[in-house]
């Protein structure tokens, strides 16, 4: 039992030993992490004061070219005589730029009324064309299939590509009513039912919608696809007078190009004349005429076929009818003054728009010119206040030269406060290593006499265990032996008590039970044996060889395992300082980048009356894939910085937000130009003129990529600076050419309306 307690209080001993080199461990790594955090601030500080350095020395050397431009600029010549003379230039071409404005509004008015004008005749010959009604309602009388689908054709004329013409008898227009029983008679009133068109897909697309759906009985023509409207009679009228002709039927009336093509082509109205009273007299001699095929006299009309045989002529006439549908004439002269009067509106039209084209190029002349001018006061002027300018960017950079030189950093006194800690630290350093070496020795000591122990102690066991066995098998034997003997003694004392003339259950006798008491109670005293032979055997404290042999073999195996734990801790530490060399360089120039985005983007918003700062986040510093850039923005002042997510702030304060990231971006990022589409949007009216204002200011300075600024709309009365330049791009419908924009006079236009109202 003494040598288990010891075991335990061994391995008791063991564990706080374990514990305490633990915590001595952890302690002298605290130390080496703070000695490495000394040596890293000091290298942030002797970065710094290199950073500082450098700083001071560009400032000397732009103060130094200043000084030099300076010094360039007080040689020029004074530029007052020729800044007067260009404003005196300016005033004549804004004078003679004005003058040209009052001849094109003049030329306006003109051009409108003459556009009146134009539209009223244009009514009234409309009106001439387009009396159709009478002929219209004889059509629906007569036809009524082919009035539907007039009216069918009115509503869906989008659906044709080509020209399409309603009934020739609504079309035909007869010069005069006498006439019409000519044009009437030659034509079939088959085909002046017809639909014409100038297209064959859109008349084949017509039947189908109005002869095949809606079941209407139609008639269509196509036109020819080469026109024979303006196709020349076989002989002129003038060759026909001697016969009585005045003119052919052709002449007789007005057609749309289409249908007169196809009545010249399929019924040879061009080559069809009529005659009068002198015909019908010498109808023998004018039958003989090779020439003639079809003619009309005043009553009569006459067919002339020859023989291919006999070359026999064959003769028949028929009267002619009175008209019924194309009696509705038109004044031909009043027509004809009418298209007169549109012509004459057209030329004068015609003639108004090249006198404004000129005058218009006379104004982009003079506007060319005032913009030349403009532009050489602005430099003039520049080069007037550039002396100024160059002066005061001296005195600033020189203040700023003094400041940055009074801010230096005492390295030399940092290195010695450095080299003071670090002592310090390694001194703590000693004592946690003298004690950890007393303690991981008696540790060892502690771990050999444990194992000294544990190796008796284990040979102890078997041995107890081989007794234990053997006892409980004598046990057992003995257990049966008294079960023998306790029986034979219950024969015995039943035997007795029979000779002793006892009943059963009578006690024994007084003598006897004292005779008894003197002899030992033999169950007990076998159990009391056998008790203080276990503890005996527990208590055996034997060894043999094999325990020897084992105690040596683990002994080895300490050693080797000491040695291996030795080797890993070596290369962990070495992977440890890899880890922290590489983990340096790649942190500590993120970490001022994104200071530097932070600086840019808090001055942003300081602008703004508002609060943001970016700062590199991360959960735990080991975890390299969970580092990120955290963007954290106040826009109301009883508010606490909270992280841009959608959930805290609105999209405009989102959009605000990125736009200001973007724009603290740029100073770090160089590009040839950069381009911004519509990120205004979705702002509040405070926050895109705020935008607007920074983006003003960071896009004109001297050393700042050229800005692209593309939005659909502008809030009224920004600031504009004289870097910008401004492009207004229009689209639709109803928008000039360029050559005819005018932006002074539309300006002038929008001032006017706004003194007027």
């Amino acid at each position: 039992m003494m040598n288990c307690e010891r075991v335990v209080f061994q391995t008791v001993t063991i564990k706080e030993a374990s514990l305490k080199c633990k915590q001595k461990q952890d302690q002298l790594d605290r130390k080496n992490k703070e000695i490495e955090d000394i040596k890293q601030t000091l290298r942030l500080k002797q970065m710094e004061e290199e950073d500082h350095q450098r700083r001071i020395s560009n400032t000397r050397r732009t103060i130094d070219d200043l000084k030099a431009e300076l010094a360039k600029v007080g040689d020029q010549p004074d530029v007052m005589p020729r800044i007067n003379a260009v404003n005196v230039e300016l005033r004549t071409i804004r004078e003679e730029r004005a003058k040209v404005e009052g001849e094109k509004a003049d030329l306006r008015r003109e051009k409108d009324n003459l556009i009146a004008e134009y539209r009223m005749l244009e009514r009234k010959l409309n009106d001439m064309n387009n009396m159709m009604n009478a002929k219209e309602e004889k059509l629906r009388g007569r036809h009524r299939d082919t009035h539907f689908a007039i009216q069918w054709l009115r509503q869906n004329r989008q659906l044709f590509g080509g020209n399409v013409h309603e009934p020739m008898m609504l079309v035909i227009n007869v010069k005069d009513h006498r006439f019409a029983k000519f044009v009437e008679n030659h034509i079939s009133f088959h085909d002046l039912r017809a639909f014409v068109f100038q297209r064959k897909d859109d008349m084949e697309r017509f039947m189908t919608e109005v002869r095949d759906k809606m079941n209407l009985k139609v008639n269509s023509i196509s036109a020819p696809v080469e026109s024979c409207s303006r196709r020349p009679p076989s002989r002129s009228i003038e060759a026909l007078r001697r016969f009585g002709f005045f003119t052919y039927l052709r002449e007789m009336f007005d057609a749309p190009d289409e249908v007169m093509s196809y009545l010249c082509h399929q019924y040879k109205v061009h080559d069809v004349p009529v005659g009068n009273d002198q015909t019908k007299a010498m109808i023998k001699t004018v039958i003989e005429e090779p020439y003639l095929r079809v003619f009309y006299t005043t009553e009569e009309r006459y067919t002339l076929k020859r023989s291919h045989y006999s070359n026999k002529i064959s003769t028949s006439n028929s009267a002619v009818h009175p008209s019924q549908y194309l009696t509705i004439t038109v004044d031909a002269e009043e027509k004809r003054q009418l298209e007169q009067q549109m012509k004459a509106c057209e030329l004068k039209l015609q003639d108004i728009e090249e006198r404004m084209k000129a005058l218009q190029t006379e104004a982009a002349s003079l506007d060319r010119r005032d913009n030349e001018l403009l532009a050489e006061k602005k430099h003039l002027s520049e080069v007037k206040g550039k002396k100024r300018q160059l002066e005061q960017k001296i005195s600033t950079k020189q203040d700023s030269l003094k400041q940055m030189e009074q801010s230096v950093i005492d390295l030399q006194k940092i290195e010695e406060e450095t080299k003071e800690k670090i002592a310090a630290v390694n001194s703590q350093k000693v004592s946690i290593v003298i004690v950890l070496s007393h303690l991981r020795a008696k540790l060892t000591m502690e771990k050999v006499y444990l194992a000294l122990e544990t190796v008796g102690l284990m040979a102890e066991k078997t041995k107890l265990e081989n007794d234990c066995r053997e006892g409980a098998s004598e046990l057992k034997t003995i257990d049966q032996r008294k079960v023998q003997l306790t029986e034979q003694c219950k024969g015995l004392l039943k035997r007795a008590k029979t000779i002793c003339r006892m009943q059963p259950d009578e006690s024994l006798p007084e003598d006897l039970r004292n005779a008894f008491s003197k002899l030992p109670d033999t169950l007990d005293e076998i159990d009391t044996l056998l008790n203080e032979e276990r503890a005996r055997a527990e208590c055996f404290t034997g060894l043999s060889e094999r325990v020897v042999e084992e105690y040596n073999k683990r002994e080895q195996e300490i050693k080797h395992l000491e040695k291996e734990l030795e080797d890993r801790s070596n290369a962990l530490n070495a992977y440890r300082q890899n880890i922290s060399e590489a983990k340096e360089r790649w942190l500590n120039p993120l970490k001022q980048l994104v200071e530097q985005i932070n600086g840019k983007f808090s001055d942003f918003f300081r602008s703004m009356q508002c609060a943001g700062e970016v700062d590199l986040h991360s959960e735990n510093e080991e975890e390299y894939d969970k580092y990120g850039i955290r963007i954290r923005v106040k826009f109301h002042s009883s508010t606490q910085l909270h992280e841009l997510t959608a959930y805290h702030q609105s999209g405009g304060e989102r959009s605000v937000s990125t736009m200001l990231y973007l724009m603290a971006l740029q100073e770090l990022n160089r590009c040839p130009f950069r381009v911004v589409d519509e990120i205004n949007q979705g702002m509040d009216p405070v926050n895109e003129r705020r935008v607007f204002d920074i983006v003003v200011r960071t896009a004109c300075k001297e050393t700042t990529s050229q800005y692209f600024f593309i939005t659909p709309k502008l809030l009224q009365n920004l600031q504009y600076a004289d870097e910008m330049t401004v492009l207004c791009v229009h689209n639709g419908g109803q928008m000039l050419p360029p050559n005819q924009w005018d932006e002074k006079a539309f300006i002038k236009r929008c001032l006017e309306r706004k003194a007027r109202a």
